[in-house]
């Protein structure tokens, strides 16, 4: 007879939630929703209306586990739903443009405490308006508050505004002191906030990094080579965003100028995809002025599945991270490492990423700003995946990041939260006090 479970429930508040498109960074709560139940925990989602994002896709409605409820609250975008004539009042958008969301997520979030006997609130920044929601249902229901700060959630010049910096600086420093437990994504971002903040003591933090879903993998594959597809262009693939400083493609793309003016690679040899890049104006601008429009393609956004079909089809992988993200490793290089391919990482070598990288192999790692290296680097690249000379990731070091695994970990850290011997003391907060 199977040995029945005692489950605890967690609430879950996150902004990106699907049918949200564009963002890979719902998929870190989506997964922990579909895992956390193996382990004894039950999530209930607080979300947004679909109508606060810029872009929704109902296909992504079909990642939602099968039985998760999910609460969706009102609010306005303050750029969009708010504005007149492009101009609104400051205020409606401290702590960001979806400031108005947190009232109704708020009530929304205490009508599921009331229901159920919610043992801890989760919330996953980089909206920092869920931050604030958290650490309000943190001090008006004294339950314990598990903060996913993945990212940093300041830096010495970030946000840039100056009345957003202070905001989300002293939003951060609140949160810190109430969270019971700060969940990480990198070694060096730990380093950093207890640097930045020395009363963070070590065991309050978590290392729990991003990481890939071996369901969604286990289905897909190879494309069968043909004579067509023996003949076609090298293909190189980054999917997702590609920001002006922290993923500068501009280096990148005066190597490939540079090659293709040598007649060393040409849209018949190569084809570089990037994929929902973002900022299109102004790559199209520059890939026009380098004479690489037929070589560089700026593809629009796809469903997941369908992106994760576009990796298998590719021939290697590029990564993109500058040296001020040092303590922050993107997302999809977890999904990299499953698919096996190669990768092409323009990176710091100095950074959380490389590091990551030269442990589960498979990379070749040039500086993201250094275009000589790259310009050297490139055909070489391209003859050893050609050739099946280049190293491909540790299917074994990959492993430790299964979405699974990643929950598991997690799960263990709540049980010992939820044992009173291991809750911080919980202050009752005075009158009208945050």
């Amino acid at each position: 007879m199977k040995e029945s479970v005692t489950t605890k429930n967690i609430l879950m508040i996150a902004f990106q939630f699907p049918p949200m498109s564009g963002s890979s960074g719902l998929l870190r709560v989506l997964k922990f929703c579909k895992y956390l139940p193996e382990f004894g925990w039950t999530p209930t989602v607080v979300t947004a209306d679909p109508s606060m994002y810029e872009q929704v896709n109902a296909q992504q409605l079909s990642l939602i586990p099968q039985g998760l409820e999910v609460v969706r609250a009102f609010g306005l975008d303050s750029k969009r739903q708010l504005s007149i004539y492009g101009r609104y009042p400051r205020f409606l958008a401290l702590p960001d443009t979806s400031a108005s969301w947190s009232l109704c997520a708020i009530l929304a979030a205490l009508r599921v405490m009331r229901r159920k006997n919610i043992e801890m609130v989760f919330t996953t920044f980089p909206i920092a308006t869920a931050v604030w929601i958290g650490l309000v249902l943190h001090r008006l229901t004294g339950k314990p508050w598990i903060l996913d700060l993945r990212d940093s959630m300041t830096e010495d010049n970030y946000p840039r505004d100056p009345a957003t910096f202070r905001v989300w600086r002293w939003l951060e420093r609140l949160a810190i002191k109430r969270a019971s437990l700060v969940i990480f994504t990198a070694h060096s971002a730990i380093r950093l906030y207890r640097s930045r903040y020395p009363e963070l003591a070590e065991d309050k933090c978590l290392l729990l990094p991003n990481g890939y879903d071996e369901e969604d993998f286990v289905r897909l594959q190879a494309p069968r080579k043909t004579l067509e597809t023996a003949s076609r262009p090298f293909q190189l693939l980054h999917s997702g965003l590609v920001y002006p400083e922290e993923r500068d493609p501009i280096p990148f793309f005066r190597a490939l100028a540079r090659l293709s003016q040598e007649s060393k690679i040409s849209s018949k040899s190569l084809q570089v995809n990037l994929r929902a890049p973002g900022f299109e104006d102004k790559y199209s601008e520059i890939i026009q002025g380098l004479g690489l429009k037929d070589i560089v393609n700026l593809l629009p956004r796809i469903p997941y599945t369908q992106a994760l079909e576009e990796y298998v089809a590719s021939d290697a992988l590029l990564l993109m991270q500058a040296k001020n993200c040092d303590h922050q490793i993107p997302a999809k290089a977890y999904e990299y490492f499953r698919l096996g391919k190669p990768i092409l990482a323009l990176t710091s070598e100095n950074g959380d990423t490389a590091s990551l990288l030269r442990d589960v192999g498979g990379s070749t790692i040039v500086n993201l700003h250094d275009e000589e290296a790259i310009y050297l680097a490139l055909p070489r690249f391209f003859s050893e995946v050609e050739s099946g000379n280049h190293a491909v990731p540790s299917r074994e070091a990959a492993s430790r990041f299964s979405r699974r695994n990643l929950s598991k970990d997690l799960a263990n850290h709540l049980d010992q939260l939820v044992d009173s011997r291991y809750l911080p003391v919980v202050e009752k907060p005075a009158k009208g006090a945050i």
